[in-house]
């Protein structure tokens, strides 16, 4: 087997400034232990010089992301233990793909809302906002983690505050309860706030809890258990449903052909996810090959590479699909 040869690599950190190396190293220098460990290379440093060595594309990887996390310290603020994650993930996800960076940052991509500007975070992501700014229906499938849920609600707040539609319906399966939510205490609201809290909280981040709540009770957000969806037609509405998996044949079909007129839907899934009795087909799994040759719908499937929450869940979800394999042989 042939030695991968080992390389050194010299950077300089400009402008110099003895606070922001500080932010940029972390406590104990734990953020550049973290990228050593990302992109197995051993790195140097003294005052603004850095040596990084190591094998020659994780030296390139590794300096790409130690000069990204010094940009972030511009504003004399600590970079948050997210922001280094999220930095050192980008470029670790351009070391294992095809994509490099030139393909990454093609387009400045993002969408405003009242309390944050939300960028999608590589290749995926960025087809996934084009698609849904481009087409009506779109399907996100694909990992816990990926961001589907979250910019699926950042698209459809921009939609409503730039009057594109009238209101926002949130959908998801509420599997656990059969879709039968009557024993659960409270109105219909209460009954499946349980199964939305994920779509909420993106609402709350990006709009904050008292416009959230002035929404919901002007009737411009609203919840919408599949049960109560049927003989209606959601005209000039963002529909999105998440956890679409976990949908019958006949709930999938019957929330496609609720979209009207002015109408937008999102629907995400994980089809490794899937909750239903065995014996029950997946709507997604199942739409997917009833639509795979109908035009003017955007699809985009997501793995591991492009998950955003801690770094563990990548491992977490690698390894599962591993022993899947290994088993299912």
């Amino acid at each position: 087997m042939q030695e991968t040869q080992t390389a050194l690599k010299n950077i300089s950190l400009n402008p110099s400034s003895a606070e922001r190396i500080a932010l940029f190293v972390g406590e104990l220098n734990g953020n550049l232990k973290l990228i050593e460990k990302s992109f197995s290379v051993k790195i140097f440093h003294k005052g603004d010089k850095i040596n990084i060595t190591g094998a020659e594309k994780d030296i390139k990887h590794a300096s790409d992301a130690i000069l990204d996390l010094y940009n972030l310290t511009k504003k004399n603020i600590e970079i948050s233990k997210e922001a280094v994650h999220l930095t050192i993930q980008s470029h670790l996800n351009l070391s294992l793909s095809k994509y490099n960076k030139v393909d990454l940052l093609q387009d400045d991509l993002q969408i405003k809302t009242p309390r944050k500007i939300i960028r999608p975070r590589g290749i995926n992501q960025q087809k996934y906002i084009k698609n849904i700014n481009k087409y009506e229906l779109n399907f996100g499938i694909g990992d816990a983690g990926t961001g589907k849920t979250y910019l699926a609600i950042a698209a459809a707040v921009d939609a409503l505050l730039n009057d594109k539609v009238q209101k926002i319906v949130l959908i998801r399966p509420a599997v656990e309860a059969g879709e039968k939510l009557g024993f659960l205490p409270g109105d219909l609201s209460q009954k499946v706030d349980p199964y939305l809290r994920p779509l909420y909280d993106g609402l709350y981040e990006m709009l904050g809890v008292e416009k959230v709540t002035k929404l919901i009770e002007s009737e411009a957000i609203e919840v919408a258990p599949l049960a109560y969806l049927r003989g209606r037609t959601l005209n000039n509405s963002f529909i999105i449903m998440d956890e679409s998996q976990n949908t019958t044949v006949e709930q999938m079909k019957m929330v496609l052909t609720r979209i009207g007129y002015g109408s937008y839907a999102v629907i995400n899934g994980d089809l490794t996810q899937i909750d239903l009795p065995k014996h029950i087909t997946s709507g997604l799994d199942h739409v997917m090959q009833v639509l795979k040759d109908t035009d003017g719908i955007g699809t985009t499937k997501f793995s591991s590479l492009d998950v955003v929450r801690h770094p563990l869940v990548r491992k977490i979800i690698d390894a599962y699909k591993k022993f899947e394999e290994l088993t299912s042989k």
